[in-house]
């Protein structure tokens, strides 16, 4: 497995806001991954795990969120490895239009 995509994302909202924000937000910042569909997720405090399945590959995402950012990092398997740099410019496009 390649190392996993991480990103932050800076908000100035407090953590409980920018919580707030990514519960109702889910399915906006979910589409990462184009044509994926999440089939799982859990808030464990303050750290969202979820699972995106798409292309019969599985991507696991964990969010910790913070007072001024969200901290994502996202596994990849090695055949979407290739579109990191997409999967994570997109991922951080949805998370500071959700964030601001």
């Amino acid at each position: 497995m390649a190392e996993p995509v991480k990103i932050d994302i800076p908000h100035k909202l407090g953590q409980a806001a920018a919580r707030n924000r990514l519960e109702a937000g889910f399915d906006r910042l979910t589409s990462f991954v184009p044509g994926g569909r999440v089939t799982e997720h859990v808030w464990e405090d303050n750290r969202l795990r979820f699972t995106v399945e798409a292309l019969g590959q599985r991507v696991s995402a964990r969010l910790d969120v913070l007072d001024q950012a969200v901290h994502a990092e996202i596994d990849l398997p090695p055949t979407l490895a290739l579109f990191a740099s997409r999967i994570k410019g997109a991922l951080g496009e949805a998370g500071t239009r959700l964030l601001t």
